[in-house]
Formats: structure tokens, sequence, C-alpha cells
């Protein structure tokens, strides 16, 4: 069996009546990361839509693992539920286990009780780190990851990139934010503006 990768080939993209990029091709294998720049607007986050196969592109394809974890500013809990309930809901359906180690480490540990609708953007961004991280997809899709951390929860989360990627993880990195990851790709998006 082949390992996994992800090959984009000469997408474009169109919302509404404006055409966001075309003509963008790439192609990660395990380990390597790209992290994709662009002012707001130029197509960032229907990029990763169109990796995670939410969008359709308006030309162009995608090849990719069938398993991915997407990261983005949805986040998929149900906010009426403490997040330790909310979390659980997700355990069942996906298998994994978040662990007592792995909340203690995003600092969720004694949120557990606290309705979801109540956490603070950075408590949960970590809430939406740790769905993403529990799951065993060989793809990251992240959109603006670091919105809302502090410095510490930055590096830690850049520190986990960077164990992913080197266990042979992929990942694609829509941010304006700089990272720390080794042997991190560039892809300027408005090198395909039309």
């Amino acid at each position: 069996m082949e390992p996994a990768r992800l090959l984009a080939t000469d997408l474009a993209c169109r919302r509404g009546e404006r055409l966001l990029f075309r003509g963008l091709s790439f192609e990660l294998q395990p380990g390597e990361a790209l992290q994709v720049v662009g002012p707001n607007g130029t197509g960032k986050s229907s990029l990763l839509r169109i990796l995670a196969g939410l969008l359709r592109p308006l030309s162009g394809s995608v090849d990719r693992p069938a398993d991915i974890a997407l990261l983005d500013e949805r986040l998929p809990l149900d906010g009426d539920l403490p997040l330790g309930r909310a979390l659980a809901f997700w355990e069942r359906i996906d298998g994994g286990g978040y662990g007592v180690e792995a909340t203690a480490r995003l600092g969720l540990d004694a949120m557990m009780d606290v309705p979801v609708r109540y956490l603070s953007t950075g408590q949960r961004k970590r809430a939406a780190i740790l769905l993403s991280n529990a799951r065993a997809a060989p793809l990251w899709l992240l959109d603006e990851p670091l919105n809302g951390l502090d410095g510490q929860a930055a590096a830690d989360f850049q520190g986990h990139l960077a164990a992913y990627l080197a266990g042979g993880g992929m990942a694609v990195i829509a941010s304006h934010q700089p990272f720390d990851v080794p042997a991190l790709k560039r892809l300027v998006l408005a090198d395909y503006a039309v």
C-alpha cells in the first residue's frame, strides 16, 4: 500500500462572481507541512475547505487521504453542554480517547464542568486542538490555529505539530502568524490570484 500523500492539481476557486485563485498545484508527502499565506479574503479558508472535500473547486482535483482532521473557526462542540460531555460525544464517534494527560497539557482539565459557550476564545481553540489531535488522521488542515492562544499555548501547539510531522503526519496551515516547525514550505496565495 502506498503511503498517504496530498496532491492538489490546477485548483481554481470562485466565491460568488469573484475568482479567488487559479492554477494552484502542490504535493505533500508524509512529514511535510505547507503554510498558506495571503491577505484576508484571498481564499485561504476556501482552499482548506476544498482540500477537506467540503467545497467543490471551480476546476482542478485533490487526491488526499480518506481520513483528515480539520481545525477551523467552527468548533464542533455543543455550546450548552459542559466541555467534558461535549468531548465525550466525539470520543464515542471517533473511537479515540482524549485522556487526562492531553486535557491537562492543554489547560482544559479544570474546565470539564464548564459549558462550552462560557469558554474563552483561547480555551475554545485549545478544545478544538484537542479534538483534531485525538484522531490518528494522516492529514491535518489547520485554519489560523494560533489565533486566541497565549504565547505558551502557541509554542506548545507548534511543538506538538512538529512531533506529529516527525511521526509521518502532513499539515496544511493557513495562517498570518509565523510557524516554527522543521522544513515548513510556504505557498503565497496571492501568486495564484486572478
